[in-house]
């Protein structure tokens, strides 16, 4: 197979294989942050790399197929979990608006120009950005910034969880195609409506020595039933972006499948978190950053597709595949080194602009920076702001796409 073949995906296809790190910042000020949210954040990043890492090969090696299977099974729902989770505080203030704007909206028009340039250098694509068209992993940004603003109407609706099912599975059984990644955005729905309904004691029991004990058994147990049903199983069913006539099958055969899967999701996805470390780590911090890895490490990966990387991998069979692994697993961690979150913290993190900010909200920040104690000691703030200088800079958090104040119930 040509890296040619390999390389031209569509718009929303293997470039699909993705996810995000980005979770919502409405909460309670000053809450501390949560060891094992961040853990769960940081490690489920990295899974992300390395399953875009094997994406295009993965239907040419059973052994990558099967740990592609169970990868998606769960990391997706489960980091979709958490962005309802971070949302539950959202309430539509304006804000927050500008918050999710300049966190999540902002890198969304920046990234896909970025990603839609790439696709024209490496596959002579027409280079027009076309917003409502998002390319490759750009698609769970948008993604967030609709499921955030509906936020409030899922706190009025009764069954909010079934609701949003329903609406997940028919929007496969009806084909809503992939505009504004709509059929991401519907088909994953239920699991960030499920992370809004959330509390923090309802995730204690995962939690537990019992669950820790039992969440091996059933990952083991995943990833052998994926081995007996790759060769057989699309991957397809697992990108939640082809409907039932995109996979081949009738109504009766898609509406089942979909409601196993949710089972399937959830099983596996709480095995996983049952073994998330709840105390902090060497990795705590960069749960904190997880933008950076995520929005960046698809510009390496599809450079290396262009370049024919893939007809080396596949080449070298299954030692290609596990040096694969972890060349993408060192990228993801590189990606979130001090110097790359400083350099690209403009595009990654970018702030709203003042200029669109209501007069009022403007006056009132103008006047109260002249009415700091700084300033009213003419001068004492400049060798406090150069104390604060001198000291280490911590990790910087975004309110719009992490978990910010709102890690904690």
């Amino acid at each position: 197979m040509s890296s040619a073949t390999l390389g031209r995906t569509d718009r929303s296809d293997h470039t699909d294989r993705t996810v995000a790190a980005a979770q919502a910042g409405a909460g309670a000020d000053g809450a501390a942050r949560d060891p094992f949210l961040d853990n769960a954040k940081f490690l489920l990043v990295v899974l992300v790399v390395i399953g875009h890492g094997w994406g295009p090969i993965s239907d040419e090696m059973r052994g990558l197929k099967t740990l592609y299977l169970v990868v998606y099974a769960f990391h997706m729902p489960v980091f979709v979990f958490l962005c309802g989770y971070f949302s539950r505080g959202f309430t539509g203030s304006p804000e927050q608006i500008r918050k999710l704007v300049a966190g999540v909206l902002l890198p969304y028009l920046v990234f896909e120009t970025v990603y839609a340039g790439l696709y024209a250098l490496l596959w002579d694509d027409p280079f027009p950005v076309s917003p409502s068209d998002p390319l490759y992993l750009c698609w769970f940004l948008l993604a967030l910034f609709l499921w955030r603003l509906t936020a409030p109407l899922w706190r009025a609706v009764r069954w909010p969880v079934a609701v949003a099912a329903v609406i997940s599975v028919a929007a496969g059984a009806l084909d809503v195609g992939y505009e504004l990644g709509l059929a991401r955005v519907l088909m994953f729905l239920p699991w960030f409506v499920l992370g809004l309904r959330m509390r923090r004691e309802h995730l204690r029991p995962l939690r537990c020595a019992a669950a820790r004990r039992l969440a091996l058994p059933v990952l083991v147990t995943a990833v052998a039933g994926a081995w007996c049903v790759a060769p057989y199983v699309s991957t397809g069913w697992l990108l939640m972006q082809h409907g039932a006539a995109d996979l081949g099958v009738p109504d009766v055969v898609y509406v089942p499948m979909r409601l196993a899967l949710f089972a399937v999701s959830a099983v596996v996805g709480a095995a996983f978190l049952a073994l998330v470390p709840g105390r902090r780590a060497g990795c705590t911090a960069l749960g904190a950053a997880t933008m950076y890895p995520f929005l960046l490490h698809g510009l390496v990966i599809k450079t290396f597709e262009g370049a024919g990387g893939y007809d080396i991998i596949l080449s070298g069979g299954l030692l290609a595949g596990a040096v694969l692994t972890v060349a993408t697993t060192a990228l993801a961690l590189g990606l979130y080194a001090p110097p790359v979150r400083r350099v690209l913290r403009p595009l990654v993190e970018p702030r709203f602009p003042r200029w669109l900010e209501p007069d009022a909200e403007r006056g009132g920040r103008r006047d109260a920076e002249r009415g700091s104690p700084g300033a009213e000691r003419g001068g004492g703030g400049a060798g406090e702001r150069a104390a604060e200088h001198r000291r280490p800079s911590p990790v910087r958090t975004n309110p719009a796409t992490d978990a910010g104040p709102s890690n904690t119930s």
